[in-house]
């Protein structure tokens, strides 16, 4: 028997309660300049440790992802994770997406670069930032010893002490996912959203503005329907499409609608689970639709762009459309010094985030994923026309 979809995802109304008052004592901390916990030997090892490991693994979006897969398989009860692992592999595509077979056809080498320095941007700061906390979540396991004050020597968010805390206590995933999302989508808000640099290179750019059409908006997750797998063997895509990145807000319930999905509907996870056991990530589309993509370039990138889509699959005949693996694509760069500060000032906004959260329906995008890129195929060919004349 299928086991039933949620209708939302429960969060503890005593939890919130307990991280309302924890958080308000947080805030007269860091108001009050108080110093964080003075360190031990061993203590001062362990971080060093964690540092470390954080810069072999934030290497590119690639390393990024399976060190997400690799820490969930480690501990399952760290829903946001697995969540990480999924979003970040959808970044990858995106990455690649602009050395492709499509994308160079309608935007230049400038805003190629550009679009790429953004996402990468994005990625690798919420990876410096989320990858120390599940590393020293680990050693706290592995020692049967709540470690969270080291939190702070890592650079981490005030807010993000009395949650582990809590976690600790309670292994409440539902409350420690949605804490780490609004803590993710604060910590890039100065960053990255309101860096003047990418206002002015990416987000104000029209390019970007049209993002619908360059797929740059849609998360999705792979799954198989069994009401539809003998008509389409290849995995269908639940997921959710992203109006207005620009906006924090919608960014984190656009985050918590997303877990909703991912923890919520029993064949979106064992589809998902199945999918990452089995598909090393490479950021190419063809981990996902080898059916349409290859990671080997077939055709010469200079001719005139052929209509080669016929819905979700490829006219006889056509070619497979060249995406490839981030290694081929982009070489690796390092990330530049991260800005200072915590951006946990107060608590009553980031809190009106910590609700139960509706299971989103409908979920499968798969046919808005095809559409997409029949509507790329298309501007490719009238760009060209235009050309022409």
């Amino acid at each position: 028997m299928r086991a039933a979809s949620l209708d939302a995802i429960p969060l503890s109304k005593a939890i919130v309660e307990r991280l309302e008052q924890d958080l308000a004592r947080q805030l007269s901390l860091l108001r009050g300049g108080v110093e964080p916990f003075p360190i031990a030997s061993d203590e001062k090892s362990l971080l060093e440790h964690i540092r470390t490991r954080t810069r072999q693994e934030n290497r590119n979006n690639v390393t990024r992802t399976m060190a997400y897969w690799a820490c969930y398989q480690a501990n399952p009860e760290l829903h946001w994770a697995l969540l990480a692992h999924m979003v970040s592999r959808c970044g990858g595509w995106n990455m690649t997406d602009l050395r492709g077979d499509l994308l160079p056809h309608l935007i230049d080498a400038d805003q190629a670069e550009h679009l790429f320095a953004f996402l990468e941007r994005a990625n690798g700061l919420i990876f410096q930032d989320a990858y120390p906390q599940l590393l020293l979540y680990g050693e706290s396991k592995k020692r049967k010893k709540n470690l969270f004050h080291l939190l702070p020597h890592l650079n981490i968010s005030m807010w993000m002490v009395p949650v582990w805390d809590e976690f600790w206590t309670n292994q409440d995933s539902a409350a420690l996912t949605i804490a780490l999302i609004v803590n993710e989508q604060n910590y890039i808000e100065q960053r990255i959203v309101q860096k003047e640099h990418f206002q002015q290179t990416v987000l104000h750019k029209t390019f970007f503005k049209s993002q619908g059409w360059l797929q740059l908006n849609l998360v999705g997750f792979p799954y198989w329907s069994l009401s539809t797998q003998r008509d389409f063997p290849q995995p269908r895509l639940a997921g959710l499409i992203l109006e207005n990145f620009a906006d924090l807000t919608e960014r984190i319930e656009f985050g918590k609608s997303l877990y909703a999905l991912l923890f919520g509907v029993p064949e979106v996870l064992q589809g998902v689970l199945r999918f990452a056991d089995a598909a090393q990530h490479t950021g190419s589309r063809s981990d996902y639709w080898p059916h349409l993509f290859t990671p080997i370039q077939k055709a010469s990138p200079d001719y005139p762009y052929q209509e080669r889509l016929d819905g979700c699959f490829l006219k006889k005949g056509s070619l497979p459309l060249y995406s490839p693996a981030l290694a081929a694509a982009w070489p690796d760069r390092p990330l530049m010094p991260v800005e200072p500060g915590d951006w946990f000032q107060e608590a009553s906004k980031p809190l009106t985030h910590m609700r139960p959260i509706a299971v989103p329906q409908p979920y499968d995008v798969t046919q808005s994923m095809y559409a997409g890129l029949n509507k790329i195929e298309l501007a490719i060919l009238a760009a060209q026309a235009m050309n022409v004349r």
